[in-house]
């Protein structure tokens, strides 16, 4: 299996009227539990453009990027198939669901992450 990673920009979803957003949540909702059901769901959800933060490799942290930047994530989900037609067929039901289109990008495999996940994780309450 493979993981993608399916987002759109915000600002995206701003042409929806505001009574419409009710259906437009329910839709998107039911396509994540389909995802879900159908055992490809890793993570999702909206991201909030008012509150990004970078933080520079010496640890200092400005605030943004901000709205106007052209490149900011306003919504994702990560989901794991088995082909990249497989997360384009899912980027389409969550276009559809959102009412905007979807970039879908693959994850680049890392073995040895996959080998650190697979290891069981302590229970704190448990340490020494």
């Amino acid at each position: 299996m493979t993981r993608y990673l399916v987002s759109f920009d915000d600002g995206s979803m701003d042409h929806i009227r505001d009574e419409d957003l009710p259906e437009v949540n329910k839709a998107t909702h039911a396509v994540m539990r389909e995802a879900v059901h159908a055992g490809v769901f890793v993570t999702g959800g909206g991201t909030d453009r008012q509150s990004a933060s970078t933080v520079a490799t010496d640890g200092t942290v400005t605030d943004g990027p901000y709205p106007e930047t052209k490149a900011v994530i306003g919504g994702l989900v990560v989901i794991d198939v088995a082909s990249r037609e497989e997360a384009l067929t899912w980027a389409a039901k969550f276009a559809s669901a959102c009412r905007c289109a979807q970039e879908v990008r693959e994850i680049m495999p890392d073995p040895e992450l996959d080998a650190v996940l697979a290891v069981p994780a302590r229970d704190p309450s448990k340490a020494r």
